[in-house]
C-alpha cells in the first residue's frame, strides 16, 4: 500500500490527467489525499470533480486550504505538513510501503511504483539509513556519489537537493526528518525544498537516491508553472496569470492518452 499527496492549485485540467495516470499506471494499491491550495479559477468545477472522485472512492482525503488555513506560508508546506501529522496518527502507518509527494502536473509512467518499491527494497537490504527519498534522476538532483548502483537493471545514484515534484519517502519520514518551520515560509511561494534541504543535510551525507528509470512525465511546460509566477511574491496580475485559461481549454479538450503522448514528445523523461 502507498500514501500518496497530491498539491494542487488551479490547473484542473492537468490535475485529472494526473490522477488518471496514478490509475492507469499503478500497480500497487494507493491511497490519495488531495491539498487544493488557494484555487482561485473554476473553483466550483474543482468541487464538483472531487465530490465525484470523493464519492467513486477514488480519493480518500479532500482538503481545501485558504490563506487562513495555511498561515499565509508556502501553501505546498504547509499541505504536506499537515498530510504527515495525519499520517503519523495512523495506527498502521509502519504498513505502508512508502509515502509519496506528488505535484498536480505530473504524469507517472507505467511500473513507476515497482521501481521505486525495488529502491527501497535495496536501500533497506543495505541499511543505506542516510538515504531518506528516492526519485528519479537528474530531476535536480546534485553533488552525487561516485559509487553506481543497479536497481532492476537501472543505474542509481545518491547525491543532495533534488526537486520535491515527485518524492518517495519512509513512512517514518515524518518522525526521522522532521515537519517544516513554517513561520520561515510565510509569505512565500516557494522554498519548500529548500527547507527540507536544510533538515535533511543535519547529518553532512547524501540523502536522496535517484534512479535512472523512466517513471514521471513533468508538464508544467504544457501546463503553466505557478512557482514561476508567484514564486517569488504575489499581486493581483499575478493570480490572474495562475489561472492558465488557454492551457486548461486546451487541455480538457484532450484524451488522456492524447495528452499523454504529447508529454512523451514535449516534457522532460529520466535519463534512461
Amino acid at each position: 500500500m502507498i500514501k500518496i499527496a497530491m498539491s494542487v492549485r488551479n490547473r484542473l485540467a492537468v490535475t485529472k490527467k494526473s490522477i488518471e495516470s496514478l490509475y492507469r499506471h499503478t500497480e500497487t494499491e494507493f491511497q490519495l489525499y488531495i491539498y487544493d491550495n488557494r484555487t482561485n479559477y473554476k473553483l466550483k468545477e474543482h468541487f464538483e470533480f472531487f465530490w465525484k472522485m470523493y464519492e467513486e472512492g477514488m480519493i480518500h482525503q479532500i482538503t481545501f486550504n485558504t490563506k487562513e488555513s495555511v498561515f499565509n506560508a508556502f501553501d505546498k508546506a504547509a499541505a504536506l505538513n499537515c498530510f504527515g501529522h495525519n499520517h503519523t496518527q495512523d495506527p498502521n502507518r509502519k504498513k505502508y510501503d512508502f509515502l509519496l509527494f506528488l505535484d498536480n502536473d505530473m504524469l507517472v509512467m507505467p511500473g513507476w511504483d515497482k521501481m521505486i518499491k525495488a529502491g527501497w527494497n535495496y536501500v533497506n537490504r543495505r541499511n543505506m539509513k542516510h538515504v531518506k527519498i528516492i526519485s528519479q534522476y537528474p530531476g535536480g538532483i546534485k553533488n552525487a556519489n561516485p559509487q553506481i548502483h543497479k536497481i532492476n537493471g537501472k543505474k542509481a545514484v545518491v547525491g543532495r537537493l533534488g526537486g520535491s515534484g515527485f518524492w518517495s519517502v519512509r513512512p517514518d519520514f515524518y518522525q526521522d526528518v522532521g515537519f517544516l518551520n513554517l513561520t520561515n515560509l510565510v509569505g512565500f511561494a516557494k522554498k519548500h525544498d529548500q527547507e527540507y534541504w536544510k533538515l535533511l543535510s543535519k547529518h553532512n551525507r547524501e540523502y536522496i537516491m535517484g534512479i535512472t528509470a523512466n517513471m514521471v512525465l513533468h508538464t508544467g511546460t504544457l501546463a503553466g508553472s505557478i512557482c514561476n509566477i508567484i514564486g517569488y511574491g504575489t499581486n493581483k496580475e499575478k493570480e490572474k496569470k495562475i489561472r492558465f485559461k488557454k492551457e486548461e481549454e486546451k487541455i480538457e479538450s484532450m484524451t488522456f492518452d492524447e495528452y499523454y503522448n504529447l508529454a512523451l514528445k514535449k516534457c522532460k523523461k529520466l535519463d534512461k
